[in-house]
């Protein structure tokens, strides 16, 4: 196949996986268009060589409140250096996507600053910034496919295709990502497979530091219901044993976990593609342009990828359809498909897929024909990689040494398909009991959106409705272990007998006199009341403890509106306690969030 010289690199700052699957998409592209073209992201990238590429695609996401990806940190960091020259990046053309959802208050504020701060370094835009919105009723591909029809027409226009070389045919199937080598005559089975957990680590002092590449395996001590059995939804206090690794955490702190598939899941999968889950195999490149995963088995199982590694339960990116595609030979399944992946479809696929949170494993039940006719080896190109997932610190280094808890809600859910939507996570961490014999959870720690103040002496004011507890249990039992006051909680949640957890633990500081804890039943009279009520109630000590004692406020929880209402009205506060006009108390606000002595973690 002639190959044309272009270049063309794709960096990506990814924290779910969805910048990661569309920079693979322009992978793809560009190599039918004969560039020569990688994938990486952007902190995996040695940044030294930024000066001498000439044509850069960047695809990001925005987190949290504005945050970067973790895996885009310390580009961006690099990036803002001052001693940077405004001719750093001459020579580069470059063109960036940006990936958010407009929910939350600062949409894609990382893709701006990211074109903004190229742009400010010498880099030459081919194509306008591209945002593209999660809420959207296409989702983010809404944006991302004509996008990418005006980035090819501005690449090719600057670099054109050698005479004689034609853009090859979509109707053509791309290689695989990587070669699959069965090994005849060798099975893992039974407990024999957990020796090939790569890098497992279960107490080792000498171990190397907990991260993504060697998460610490963390033994788990309690998983206790902390709802009413009642209750819709189900809330679990989860305790796990950290004593001897290298874990090491503060109050604001996140814990990510690498979760599991559930075993009848698996078995689905397995019965639908027609394989035996003892078989082993080596993964191999297939493209010196793709590295193979980091740490993966060598060799690995069937049943191990399946369990540990496929993300099958997850609701598909359309470039899982234009791949499954080209494995329908059935002529029926083969014309749907075709449809899912035409501009005249996407409201019919997400219909089909979007709207009902259809999962990989269900469509590939769906698509049996084409299902049976995947080839292993392109399994890694259609299912993507299990993400960890990422939960607030619920527990204190001081008050609980040598453990680690998760306060978190089980996702399940009903749509209008049979089986209700279960969170991979969640359902597997709610499965697991001690009782059942020695459980590990894969862990690691990384620094969260909250950062509690250096002066412990510094009051706080912290709202958690629901799960957005769990950093202050964190800080408010860190804070009374060591006898410190000036805590004031606001608690939030549907009833005091169903879902008021924590309740005696907070009751004992206040009587204490370490704690200020005050609580929002929404549905425990006929007028519903929330958290925001009870911030209007105690405006008059909120603003005292801002203003006369430099104390800082907190929101975390559910980002839908319970943020924004909040500091709805927390301005309202600062405006009648503080004699201000609203557009003066918005400005109070803004300062205090510069200070970082307003801040917000919610999570959709």
């Amino acid at each position: 196949m002639p190959v044309a010289s272009h270049c063309l690199l794709v960096l990506y700052g990814s924290q779910t996986g969805t910048a990661h699957d569309v920079a693979e998409r322009i992978v793809r592209e560009a190599k039918r268009r004969h560039f020569s073209s990688r994938a990486s992201a952007m902190d995996a990238y040695n940044i030294a060589n930024l000066i001498e590429e000439q044509l850069v695609i960047f695809v990001c996401s925005t987190t949290g409140q504005g945050d970067t990806p973790d895996n885009m940190k310390n580009f961006w960091k690099f990036l803002l250096r001052k001693e940077l020259p405004s001719s750093s990046l001459k020579k580069m053309q470059f063109a960036v996507l940006g990936l958010g959802d407009s929910s939350y208050q600062k949409y894609n504020v990382v893709g701006k600053r990211l074109q903004k701060r190229l742009e400010q370094l010498g880099g030459h835009p081919i194509l306008a910034l591209g945002l593209a919105d999660d809420q959207h009723d296409l989702g983010v591909d809404a944006v991302v496919t004509p996008w990418l029809k005006d980035l090819w027409d501005a690449v090719l226009s600057q670099y054109p295709l050698p005479p004689g070389i034609d853009i090859i045919s979509s109707d053509i199937c791309p290689p695989s990502k990587y070669k699959v080598k069965f090994i005849e005559k060798f099975s893992i089975v039974g407990d024999d497979i957990e020796k090939y957990q790569h890098n497992e680590s279960t107490g080792d002092p000498n171990q190397k530091k907990a991260g993504p590449l060697c998460p610490f395996h963390a033994r788990l001590l309690s998983n206790n219901r902390v709802t009413s059995p009642d209750h819709f939804q189900d809330v679990r206090l989860i305790k796990m044993d950290i004593s001897g690794s290298s874990i090491r955490y503060n109050p604001g702190d996140v814990v990510m976990v690498q979760p599991q598939n559930m075993p009848e899941t698996v078995e689905s999968l397995l019965e639908t593609l027609g394989q035996d889950p003892t078989k082993t195999f080596l993964l191999e490149e297939n493209d010196p342009d793709i590295p193979l995963p980091p740490n993966f088995p060598r060799p690995c199982t069937v049943g191990w990828l399946l369990t540990n590694y496929l993300d099958f339960n997850s609701v598909p990116r359309r470039s899982f359809f234009e791949l499954l595609k080209y494995h329908a030979h059935d002529e029926l399944e083969r014309e749907k498909l075709e449809e899912f992946c035409s501009p005249q479809g996407q409201e019919e696929l997400y219909t089909y897929c979007n709207r009902v949170k259809r999962t990989i494993l269900e469509i590939l039940q769906d698509f049996s024909k084409a299902s049976a006719a995947i080839p292993f080896e392109y399994l890694f190109d259609l299912i993507p990689p299990l993400q960890p997932r990422a939960f607030s610190i619920a527990s204190s280094p001081t008050a609980h040494p040598g453990e680690l808890h998760v306060l978190m809600a089980v996702v399940n859910y009903r749509t209008k398909l049979h089986l209700p939507r279960r969170g991979v996570c969640s359902t597997w961490l709610s499965s697991l009991r001690p009782e059942d014999g020695p459980t590990r959870i894969p862990i690691w720690v990384k620094h969260g959106t909250i950062k509690f103040p250096a002066d412990s002496s510094l009051p706080l004011i912290m709202v958690g409705p629901g799960t957005g507890l769990a950093p202050f249990r964190s800080v408010i039992h860190d804070r009374c272990a060591a006898n410190i006051s000036g805590n004031v909680l606001f608690f939030g949640c549907r009833s005091k007998l169903k879902d008021y957890y924590c309740a005696d633990e907070f009751e004992k500081y206040k009587e204490r006199g370490l704690l200020k804890f005050f609580t929002a039943f929404s549905r425990d009279q006929e007028e519903k009341v929330y958290v925001q009520h009870k911030i209007l109630e105690e405006g008059e000590m909120i603003f005292h403890k801002i203003s006369n004692e430099n104390a800082s406020f907190y929101i975390a929880g559910n980002a839908k509106s319970m943020p924004d209402d909040v500091k709805g009205a927390l301005i309202e506060v600062i405006s009648r306690y503080g004699n201000m006009t609203s557009g003066e108390a918005t400005q109070y606000v803004h300062d205090l969030e510069r200070q970082r002595r307003f801040q917000v973690e919610a999570w959709s």
